[in-house]
């Protein structure tokens, strides 16, 4: 692994658990325990009904591509060699929105309604990072 060069996420507390879940390679949402909702990120609080009995499941790690951008211009030095990118908010099989970056898949191959499936990034010895790729057909 090399050095890092990109912003790492800063992990506050309602998040832990999700962070800790990426480092075993799964990716956890939500779901409330009173309004049966699913939510990301992860709060302590229900986004539909406001309660507190909000748990963390294991995601299948499947969806769909809601919409995507692409990037040609880095943000920072840390992402130069990696433009052109792409950026994809994914419609989640279980019923809420991630969004992430796509990999394995050139800018001009990712489109809407595109089946892609989670895999982990080990970025750090402490972080871990969930991008996609497109489902092998």
């Amino acid at each position: 692994m090399s050095q890092y060069s990109k912003p790492l996420p800063i992990i506050l507390e309602e998040g832990k658990e999700y962070w800790k879940g990426c480092k075993r390679h799964e990716l956890l949402i939500q779901k409330c325990r009173d309004c049966g909702e699913v939510q990301f990120p992860h709060r302590t609080i229900c986004s539909h009904c406001f309660s507190t009995a909000v748990e963390s499941l294991k995601a299948s790690g499947k969806g769909t591509v809601y919409s995507f951008t692409t990037v040609f211009r880095a943000p920072s030095e840390g992402f130069n060699s990696d433009v052109p990118y792409t950026i994809v908010i994914v419609d989640m099989d279980e019923g809420t929105r991630i969004m992430s970056r796509i990999v394995e898949c050139e800018p001009e191959h990712v489109s809407i309604g595109m089946k892609i499936e989670v895999v982990f990034d080990d970025v750090t010895p402490e972080i871990t990072l969930p991008m996609f790729k497109p489902v092998a057909s």
